[in-house]
């Protein structure tokens, strides 16, 4: 950067302070207010109101062009107790929590709901947000294109013909807020939400790719955050971020497996595909391997065929929750028998397309991706022989390998702040292992305490039933007290449903 003029010198400055979430002058700096009405949709709590914020387009442009957020809140239930906002931060990329504050009512327990208006939002992008759309063909909306499973012989080829032609398309369709899909620019939105709602701190119950988005924001604008809970959490390596993320399956689902293998092999299982659980593993191999010899016609499914990689995803799916169990056993033993398995349960294309131009818009835009082709390769075939089960898919080619640069590097996760976090993870979580978990305590370090539960799957708070997590949790987020160290809960395992 030159520095020929103290003007030209104000001038970068000012703009770098805006891409760092900095206080700077701007010129929309009067908050706006957001208007309450009814929320649509069906079987919605009736305290659930809904209303829209707009932010810019460009946070470093903020009297440019606008989008909107949806964002929704269910009051705090004594207005005499109430401390603030808990602002739910959706995982995927792609998810949306605008409806959250309904499930959370459900949920969470009632001292927690005393206390603060939740409130949901859709991010950038997302659903009932200014939305994007690739136009993605019906064919490259199937699971088995969109994460990179490779061909049955390890061929990496059909992936980045499939990764090319995605990218292409949402590059050509996604319209201008595609490319300003990133972590960052979900951080400054919060915090657009923030002042909208009137609050100087937020509370914050990130969830999953959440964690990493909650994460940037009491990193970018760490004395806006009150008390922050992440919960299964994301490695936040800036070398890599969503990268890894992906990569995280191929240790996350060896580390899960067991937990469905037991389930099983459990003598009182009516679902039970064997008589120890040792036998399990094996019995998945061999099965996805003679379906990718001899798939099975799938009526219902994307594509119509029940191959070896389908069946790889469906136990990617199942393992995120003990209650899939049966759903995978049912079609195990559809394969083995050589039976049409039931139709699947599959989103509209129109609610796919919206998930997948978000999702590939924040992995593509916050970080660079391997673009070489004998890399790649090299990464597959050894990832396969080391995580068989996921087949090399976690580290395979993506739409982000044809994908211009990011415009601005992702934030790095930093120990300054204050210690206000709170990180609850299962020690057997298929999608955000452990591991990362630990690199993101890490990160944290004093400003972090993380509790850690001896159980499998994904979501930890108010969700998987270990009464000393969610003692744990709640009582931060209803006295700020955190545990002095790190904590790891006991299993209180309930058996899946046969």
């Amino acid at each position: 950067m030159t520095t020929h003029r103290i003007a030209a010198l104000a001038a970068a400055t000012a703009v770098a302070a805006s891409l760092l979430g900095l206080a700077v002058p701007r010129a929309d700096a009067a908050p706006q207010r957001p208007s309450w009405t009814s929320c649509p949709g069906k079987d919605l709590d009736p305290r659930q109101r809904c209303a829209t914020v707009e932010v810019p387009l460009d946070h470093a442009d903020p009297g440019g062009q606008r989008i909107t957020l949806a964002v929704s809140r269910i009051p705090a239930e004594r207005p005499e107790r109430r401390r603030g906002v808990l602002l739910m931060v959706p995982g995927g990329p792609g998810g949306g929590a605008v409806d959250w504050p309904t499930k959370a009512a459900k949920q969470l327990p009632p001292e927690v709901r005393e206390m603060y208006d939740l409130v949901g939002f859709d991010p950038r992008g997302v659903g009932r947000s200014t939305p994007v759309d690739c136009g993605l063909a019906h064919e490259d909306l199937s699971m088995t294109k969109l994460r990179p499973w490779p061909a049955a012989d390890g061929s990496t080829t059909a992936n980045a013909d499939t990764a090319r032609r995605v990218a292409e398309t949402c590059l050509r369709n996604g319209g201008p807020v595609l490319r300003t899909l990133s972590t960052a620019n979900e951080a400054r939105d919060i915090d657009r939400i923030r002042e909208a709602l009137g609050e100087h701190r937020l509370s914050l119950w990130g969830i999953s790719y959440g964690t990493y988005a909650g994460a940037v924001y009491t990193t970018m604008f760490p004395n806006r955050t009150d008390r922050v809970v992440l919960d299964s959490n994301d490695d936040p390596d800036p070398a890599k971020v969503g990268r890894g993320w992906l990569a995280a399956f191929g240790p996350g689902t060896e580390d899960r497996f067991p937990d469905f293998a037991r389930w099983a092999a459990a003598p009182d299982n009516p679902l039970r595909l064997a008589e120890r659980p040792e036998q399990v593993r094996p019995l998945f191999l061999e099965l996805a391997a003679r379906l990718d010899r001899e798939p099975l016609p799938w009526p219902g499914a994307n594509p119509e065929a029940l191959d070896g990689n389908a069946l790889r995803e469906a136990l990617l799916n199942t393992l995120y929750d003990d209650e899939r169990f049966p759903s995978l056993a049912q079609l195990m033993r559809a394969g083995l028998e050589r039976r049409t398995p039931p139709a699947p349960q599959l989103p509209p294309d129109r609610a796919l397309q919206n998930t997948v131009a978000v999702s590939v818009g924040v992995l593509c835009n916050d970080v660079a991706w391997p673009r070489d082709p004998a890399a790649i390769a090299g990464d597959v075939a050894e990832s396969r022989a080391k995580h068989p089960l996921t087949a090399g898919m976690p580290v395979n080619v993506m739409p982000c390998a044809f994908w211009p640069a990011p415009a601005e590097p992702p934030v790095r996760i930093t120990p300054d702040g204050p210690p206000n976090v709170l990180l609850a993870q299962n020690l057997r979580d298929p999608a955000t292992p452990y591991a990362g978990a630990l690199k993101l305590r890490q990160a944290f370090g004093h400003r972090a305490r993380m509790v850690a539960v001896d159980s499998g799957g994904h979501d930890v708070y108010a969700a998987n039933g270990n009464a000393c997590g969610d003692r744990l949790v709640t009582a931060f987020l209803t006295t700020g007290r955190r545990p002095a160290g790190d904590v790891l809960c006991p299993s209180e395992e309930t058996p899946a449903r046969g």
